[in-house]
Formats: C-alpha cells, structure tokens, sequence
C-alpha cells in the first residue's frame, strides 16, 4: 500500500473517531447526577445502541461479506458471534476476581459496557481504513466517503452511550468523556493497520464483525436490560434502537 493510501485511510478513520468523541461530549451538557428515572432512560438508551449496531452495522455486513466466499453466509456470522458471547462471559466471570467486593457491580459493568462499543469499534475502523486506501488507488472515492460519513454520524449516539452512562455511575464529566472518546480511538488505529496488512485481513472481517456483535448483545442482556427495566428504560431503549436503526439504514 502507498502512502497516499496511509494517508486517506488515516483521515477517513479520525473522521469517525472525531464523531464519538462529539458524541462522549455530550456528557457536559449534563448537570449533576442524573436522578433514577434519567439513569434508566440513559441504560436503555445505550442498550438500544448496541441491539441496532450489532444487526444493521456488524451482523449483517458480516452476512453480505461471508455470501462471497465458499462458505455459507450465516457460518461466519454465527461462530463468530458464539465466540464474542464466550469472550464477554468469560470477562465477565474474571472481573470479580480483579476486583475487590467494594464498587464490583458498577465496575463490571462499565468494564463490560467500554469494551463492548470498543471492539464493535475495531472492525468499523478496519471498514473504513480498507475502503479509503482502495479508493486512494482510484476505486470508489464517493463510496469510501459515504462509508466514512454513515459509520460517522453512527458513532455519536455511541460516544454517548459510554459518557452518559459513565457520568451516571458517578464518574467526573472529564473522566466519562475520556471513556468515551478512548473507545473510539480504536478506529484510526486499526484502520490503518488494516492497510498495512490488507490482504491477510480482508477475509476475516465477516468473523470480525460478527464476534464485536455477539460481545455487544451480551452486555444487552446481562448488564443493560436488567438495570434498565422500567417504562423509562423501555422508552429510552426504543430511542436508541430507532435512532441507530434510521441511521444505518439511511446512512448505510
């Protein structure tokens, strides 16, 4: 790969890490502790996120990519899937060991929540970093930057999925916009990792994406719901699910 390639790779994948970062500042618009029903609406709202991206920007992308090769389209989707469930489980069940028995379930949970939304992360970033550096060898500039703009515009409700949710365990406004914004920082760095090693990664994408989706939907069910269940939760789940969903489908 060129550095031209680098070059439009690295600027494509800041585009959307630029994004969440909008997206964890709106942390600030917030002042002081969000009260219960606030707390609930906030949870729901990320597990909303997080349902919708692992559907229209992970499972099936990873359906459509898997149907080009020998392999049937569901196989890669569901094994890797399977294995980002077995990952989280298995941090999940970790984390208590690392941890002492004071804080343990907020801790988890965020742990969980932040390393969810990063891994979904990685294979978005590595989307982006390949579609520009094909398009910096003169194939489908207008589509890279689509890409680019749709992946983009979906990272703001995520950055506020991690900061708000942050703030509302009792973190500073500084530190749950820095969570947020680090977990998107993954995106400029793998997409241009991606670049530098295109041809052994592409095939392994439908397999990337699905395993950040199957991490995804794991801290749905065993973190976010169950704290989020209320009307309030409900509605903000619903809010995050349509807002996600208009946006990939739209934007995709």
């Amino acid at each position: 790969m060129t550095t031209q390639a680098l070059l439009w790779a690295a600027a494509g994948t800041g585009f959307t890490f630029a994004m969440t970062t909008l997206g964890a500042a709106m942390v600030f618009f917030f002042r002081g502790e969000p009260n219960e029903r606030l707390q609930r609406v906030l949870l729901g709202f990320a597990a909303g996120v997080m349902t919708a991206a692992s559907v229209w920007s992970l499972l099936l992308p990873a359906i459509e990519q898997a149907a080009q090769t020998r392999l049937p389209g569901w196989l890669p989707a569901a094994c890797g899937m399977l294995m980002g469930v077995v990952f989280l489980a298995a941090l999940d069940a970790l984390l208590p060991r690392l941890r002492r028995k004071r804080a343990e379930g907020d801790w988890k949970q965020t742990t969980l929540l932040v390393t969810a939304i990063t891994l979904h992360n990685v294979p978005e970033g590595m989307a982006v970093g390949l579609a520009f550096a094909l398009a910096a060898q003169g194939e489908g500039l207008a589509g890279a930057a689509a890409l680019a703009m749709g992946i983009g515009i979906q990272n703001f409700p995520e950055g506020a999925a991690i900061s708000l949710p942050l703030r509302q365990q009792g973190w500073t406004r500084l530190r749950a916009f820095a969570g947020g914004t680090l977990s998107g920082a993954v995106e400029p760095v793998f997409g241009v990792l991606v670049v530098l090693a295109a041809a052994g990664v592409h095939p392994l994408m439908p397999w990337l994406l699905s395993f950040a989706a199957g991490a995804m939907l794991y801290v749905v069910v065993e973190e976010l719901v169950p704290q989020a269940h209320s009307r309030a939760g409900t509605c903000g789940f619903v809010i995050g699910f349509l807002i996600m969903m208009v946006l990939d489908v739209a934007l995709g």
